[in-house]
């Protein structure tokens, strides 16, 4: 690196800071046979060059970013974490412990039979496993008062290590899992669009596209077909599949609220609102007897529907466990269901999809309609809502005074550390943001952005600090913990996948999911969505990921205490 240049950022930390997050970005954009390492890899990878021309950082910075990423991981699992403690999620809670057991025993042996330097199996573990939470768990224990560092090495030195072997193995970790869900269903001979059928006739998801705000059309008709004379609302909506409402009814001049249990008049005036112009069509051309409700009319009243879009985070008991089409969100609000998303991932919108606590609903309708289904479901977002910082902040400042709390056992002082502290107090306040909406606002755009910037300070200063020995440590073992990589990765998805049919008894989409939330791993993921051209996968992901990213912060704890 020229001498300026190195000065200039050697200077200037804010610069060298977002000198490798640039850098890292465009590294985590190079793809190859459409497989990318992603942002958080590539800032990883930037710093370690950078940090291999001596350039540092402040580590304060580092903890700054580690508080904020782990927290964020807490209050994100809470509200679904001890709902599915609670229920059938229980088999995902133990393919989540299968998976990342068989990695913590693996990498525990592996370490052994090749003796790898201090701190380098929690960086195998992390790595083989994606898993940043093990990463970030890893460091944070190394750097707090409890840990004894192992004779002839330093916390540094131990650090680097950390940060080696994680960068080594990430990349077989990501791309080999990939590689693996790929083959795996063919050696396996397993149809997985026949299995994803199966799964969604058995979640009987009644699966729907989503859809734009151009898709929602309003009509008026005259009630003139005498099949529909004397029938309530409810009875002719469940005799249409798809999302349909007749909004206003205008019954001799007077314009009517419509409700399901509303009964159609001779010469009622009617505004049929409809998702998409296929059901439209089947509302106006398909019904019973004569088929048609009767000629359209002109009644601006009845054509004035304007949606607006926002979020609906499912907190409620009205909600939490029941169907999507308990809700009634279109016959009853005129509000229509886009999009479900848990944990971050989209899942396939149907009548029969269970809602979990923590759900949340990218929803379109008039404001009335979005406030009064809002308040039935849980929360409504809409686009001015802020961040309760304090309790943020407290959140935080609790977690790092529990992390300080260690008792003696056998001589060794055994505690949460700052990471388990951090988690704890972000579950409890997540879960306790469920229960009492207007506590702890926390919106689901912020949480991501706080989460996802915690995440990226913090792999940019581990970058920098472990590319200072990583040219040393790749010459030392890099063919050792590539090799062990490769096996920490693909034993625990053939051990996971061999539970799941045999002991769980899961569908292979669904399995395939759950192993792939085990692993943290989203694309992943992708790749189960496109071979069997369905997203019901996610419904397994989702599962096994709310338990995942907890399993593995301790797990990386473990790793350096024992």
């Amino acid at each position: 690196m020229p001498n300026r240049i190195h000065a200039l950022l050697a200077g200037d930390p804010v610069l060298l800071l977002f000198a490798v997050l640039l850098v890292g970005h465009l590294i985590g954009r190079l793809a190859l046979a459409n497989i990318s390492l992603g942002p958080v890899a590539g800032v990883l990878f930037a710093g370690l060059v950078f940090g291999h021309f001596q350039l540092e950082i402040d580590p304060t910075i580092q903890a700054v970013g580690f508080a904020l990423f782990i927290f964020s991981v807490g209050f994100e699992a809470g509200p679904r974490f001890f709902q599915v403690l609670a229920k059938d999620g229980l088999k995902y809670l133990s393919l989540a412990l299968v998976v990342g057991g068989t990695g913590f025993v693996m990498t525990r042996l592996l370490t052994r039979v090749f003796d790898f330097a201090p701190g380098a199996a929690a960086g195998l573990l992390a790595g083989a496993l994606t898993s940043t939470p093990t990463l970030a768990a890893a460091n944070a224990t190394v750097q707090g008062s409890t840990y004894v560092v192992p004779d002839g090495a330093t916390r540094a030195e131990v650090l680097s290590n950390i940060t080696t072997a994680y960068a080594i193995t990430y990349i077989f970790g990501l791309i080999g899992l990939i590689l693996l869900i790929r083959v795996l269903p063919r050696l396996l001979r397993i149809d997985l669009v026949a299995e994803a059928r199966a799964a969604e006739r058995e979640q009987a998801s009644g699966q729907i596209r989503a859809f734009d705000p151009g898709d929602i059309i309003t009509v008026a008709r005259r009630v003139e077909n005498p099949a529909l004379i004397g029938v309530p609302l409810g009875e002719l909506y469940e005799r249409i599949a798809g999302q349909v409402t007749i909004q206003k009814i205008r019954r001799d001049g007077e314009l009517l609220p419509a409700s399901r249990d509303t009964v159609l008049e001779r010469g009622d005036h009617v505004s049929i609102v409809a998702a998409m112009n296929a059901e439209l069509r089947q509302v106006l051309e398909a019904m019973p007897e004569d088929g048609r409700i009767g000629p359209q009319v002109m009644d601006p009243d009845l054509l004035s529907y304007v949606p607006e879009a926002a979020q609906i985070v499912v907190m409620k008991p009205d909600a939490v466990g029941h169907l999507l089409s308990d809700l009634h969100a279109v016959e009853q609000h005129a509000c229509f269901v886009s999009t479900v998303s848990r944990s971050g991932t989209d899942l396939p919108v149907g009548a029969a999809l269970e809602l979990n606590r923590g759900d949340v609903l990218t929803v379109l309708g008039p404001r009335a309609g979005l406030e009064e289904l809002g308040h039935r479901a849980g929360h409504l977002e809409l686009e001015a809502d802020e961040t309760d910082f304090l309790s943020a902040s407290f959140g935080i400042v609790a977690g790092g005074l529990i992390g300080l709390v260690a008792v003696s056992i056998g001589g060794v002082e055994i505690g949460l550390g700052s990471a388990g502290g951090l988690l704890l107090t972000g579950l409890a306040l997540g879960f306790l943001r469920s229960i009492h909406p207007v506590f702890a606002r926390f919106p689901p755009a912020a949480r991501r952005m706080t989460m996802d910037l915690g995440l990226l300070l913090f792999m940019a200063c581990v970058g920098l600090r472990g590319g200072q020995t990583v040219v040393a440590t790749l010459q030392a073992s890099g063919l050792s913990l590539f090799v062990s990589g490769v096996l920490v990765t693909a034993v625990p998805v053939g051990v996971g996948y061999l539970y799941g049919r045999a002991v769980l008894g899961l569908n292979p989409v669904l399995l395939f999911g759950g192993i792939t939330g085990a692993m943290t791993s989203g694309g992943a993921l992708s790749v189960i969505n496109e071979q069997s051209r369905s997203s019901v996968a996610g419904l397994g992901y989702t599962g096994a990921y709310a338990f995942a990213n907890v399993i593995l912060t301790i797990v990386g704890t473990l790793m350096m205490l024992l």
